[in-house]
């Protein structure tokens, strides 16, 4: 052996040893230990030199990439020997559907390996790290790896936020809109039904908050949030109802009312109907308090109070009536048939004319 680079450690009788500095792959091969004995012995090794892979990079990578674009890494390492395995993850997640592919360098000893990583990029990704990592069994279980920070463009993310999730008449309102895109979007324009805002006093925006103070009926409507950046533009909508204050009222208090305005009608009611109706107002002052439409039921309720008083009243009528109904004879009547004039009649019917013909009258 005639290289600088091989040194002899130990000569003796027994043993000789040698070593190399800066092994390269062409120190690879068999070597000859010989005993120059009668006849020389000898003794033979085969020496296997690793190569180490470089360092790795990434390329295909171009900063921004736009939401929905595909994207195709590439991770590549050479020189080493036996060939290399590459691995992808993304967020220290594993990545399993890649490409990979070996080739053999021009010295025949040595691999080239690289891997292709394919995706289409989405906005969850932006600030994702993606790392190529190196495994080989010249790196003694310290793998090597490169690493892309990704930078994903996409359009606004708008979301409504209501403070008040039951408005009612004289409460205040406001309302948030969450606007999140790369690049950051611009201030957001707020429009009610399509058009401007109506009543700027009340109606006070505030970067991305809208404050309604004092609602009223006539601010129900459809109140949308725009936001837009250099990539693009997306809104939502948000339907304000305001609420009436005495909804909240009606379950305690009208229905105990109408019940006791009927039992109050029907016991005590059977002369007039003036008197019905007087009965109800003064029996139940607080029935239907604070309600300012009109109550069917209460309606309901006289309507049907007037017609049962009607309906007693004629059968009351009915009955006297026909206790009142029969056959009445004056004196007159008793003798005036063969009679001149009334005092003749009044004689004869003293005398109890039992022939004369009954004259009938009727009460009517």
């Amino acid at each position: 052996l005639r290289d600088n680079r091989i040194e002899l450690v130990r000569a003796s009788w027994h043993e000789l040893s040698i070593s190399v500095s800066d092994v390269s792959l062409s120190d690879e091969g068999q070597y000859t230990c010989s005993l120059f004995t009668m006849p020389v012995k000898t003794s033979k090794a085969f020496l296997t030199v690793l190569g180490v892979p470089e360092k790795p990079q990434i390329t295909g990578f171009t900063s921004p990439v736009m939401e929905g674009e595909r994207m195709q890494l590439t991770c590549k390492t050479s020189g080493s020997k036996p060939a290399a395995d590459i691995r992808w993850f993304k967020n220290d997640k594993e990545v399993k559907d890649v490409k990979y592919l070996k080739e053999e360098d021009a010295n025949r000893k040595t691999f080239t390996v690289s891997s292709t990583l394919d995706f289409l990029a989405d906005r969850s990704d932006d600030g994702a790290v993606v790392s190529c990592r190196v495994d080989h069994e010249s790196l003694n279980s310290t793998p090597q790896i490169a690493m892309q920070v990704l930078e994903i463009h996409y359009t606004p993310l708008v979301k409504i936020i209501s403070s008040n999730s039951w408005p009612e008449e004289g409460q205040s309102i406001i309302l948030t809109c969450e606007s999140k895109g790369k690049p950051v979007p611009e201030p957001v324009l707020w429009t009610k039904d399509g058009g401007e805002l109506p009543d700027p006093e009340r109606m006070v925006v505030n970067g991305r908050v809208l404050s309604i103070s004092f609602l009223n009926k006539t601010d129900n409507g459809t109140y949308r949030c725009e936001a837009k950046n250099p990539i693009g533009r997306n809104s939502t909508e948000y339907v304000l109802i305001v609420h009436d204050v005495f909804n909240t009222l009606l379950p305690t208090t009208v229905i105990p009312s109408l019940t006791t305005a009927t039992v109050t009608t029907t016991v005590a009611l059977t002369t007039s109907t003036t008197t019905s109706a007087t009965a109800i107002s003064t029996r139940d002052p607080n029935a239907l308090a604070g309600q300012t439409g009109p109550d069917h039921a209460l309606i309901g309720g006289i309507v049907a109070v007037v017609v049962f008083v009607t309906l007693c009243s004629i059968i009351l009528l009915g009955r006297y009536l026909a206790r009142h109904k029969g056959t009445y004879l004056t004196n007159e009547a008793k003798g005036a048939e063969d009679a001149p004039d009334a005092d003749t009649a009044i004689i004869n019917a003293e005398g109890s004319q039992v022939n004369a013909e009954e004259k009938k009258e009727y009460f009517i």
